[in-house]
């Protein structure tokens, strides 16, 4: 067992809070939103798991391509030359995605809606056949983030342009939480989306939250298991594992090439990336599966991220990562 630790923990990190472990949860996303918290004796957490589960349902009435009234909807339907006024929250997500998409040379790209759904990994509802070249150069061209202008709280649509949010939303909730947690009065916490995580604080006993790296089924890491002490640390992974089909013998994988419009085929089974905000994590996840295993690690060293790549012949520690590992 590997053990990764955060390279600036401070010795009050781990100060044991007291209180007891309590767990909660609910839906979200698709998926299942938990908390595990130390929580003074006699505190309310069905008060708190209600508000955490308020905070969550106005983030999927803000970004989730499966509800038709959601902001991200009603943008994606507007008519060419169209504007929307955007909620804090939804400009927030959009800024940083557009800042991954530049940073990235377009690796990440929150207008590939229409790819989304032509691969079949949307709410269009899945495919059992790749699209046709006509099919998939319409979608291409559809794209473009450095299509899309936002002036202050507003976005505007240049005209068919679909924006999709499921390579950054979940870590953006993930992080809403956790903030909601500390101020709700519970700064000890570990907060769980669909795979997603952030450690703040630490257990009852001043033990971390520790999360492991995760591993496709069935395939363990070539270098042993790794286990992250999430102090003040998120965790997201990506893998070609997760959503896919098979046609012809050939398996398509949900992870999408924005820049070909096709699902990648590179070797990298799957990227994790440890980061203090849990929305960096999750869309870097992205950049870095996109990028493959040449470019990706390239991208991850210049940017001093933390970032674990498994391949399908061995694996990849970036230089901080590695300097973490104790």
């Amino acid at each position: 067992m590997r053990i990764a630790v955060p390279l600036d923990l401070s010795p009050e990190a781990a100060r044991p809070p007291g209180g007891v472990l309590a767990s909660f949860g609910g839906p979200t996303m698709g998926v299942a939103w938990t908390v595990k918290a130390a929580v003074p004796e006699g505190f309310d957490t069905d008060g708190v798991q209600a508000q955490v589960q308020g905070l969550l349902n106005r983030i999927v009435g803000q970004m989730s391509t499966w509800e038709p009234a959601s902001d991200i909807s009603r943008f994606n339907a507007l008519p060419a030359g169209g504007w929307i006024d955007m909620p804090a929250a939804f400009a927030h997500v959009l800024t940083r995605s557009l800042h991954w998409a530049e940073l990235s040379g377009g690796a990440f790209d929150p207008t590939a809606g229409r790819l989304v759904d032509l691969w079949g990994f949307g709410p269009a509802g899945a495919v059992a056949t790749p699209p046709s070249k006509p099919d998939l150069d319409k979608a291409l061209n559809a794209c473009g983030w450095d299509r899309l202008a936002v002036d202050g709280t507003r976005a505007y649509q240049p005209g068919g342009l679909s924006l999709d949010f499921s390579g950054i939303a979940k870590g953006f909730a993930v992080d809403e939480a956790s903030r909601a947690l500390t101020q709700l009065g519970l700064p000890h916490h570990l907060v769980e989306i669909g795979g997603e995580l952030r450690g703040q604080g630490v257990k009852p006993d001043g033990q971390p939250w520790w999360a492991d790296i995760e591993a496709p089924p069935e395939t363990p890491l070539p270098g042993g298991p790794i286990r992250v002490a999430l102090y003040g640390l998120s965790i997201a992974t990506s893998g070609d594992y997760r959503r896919s089909f098979t046609h012809a013998g050939r398996r398509y994988a949900h992870t999408l090439d924005p820049r070909t419009g096709a699902p990648v085929r590179h070797g990298l089974r799957a990227v994790t990336v440890l980061d203090r905000t849990c929305i960096d994590a999750d869309a870097l996840c992205t950049v870095l599966g996109v990028l493959g295993p040449v470019e990706g690690p390239v991208f991850a060293q210049a940017h001093g991220l933390a970032a674990y790549f498994l391949l399908e012949d061995g694996e990849f520690l970036s230089p901080r990562l590695a300097a973490m590992i104790d």
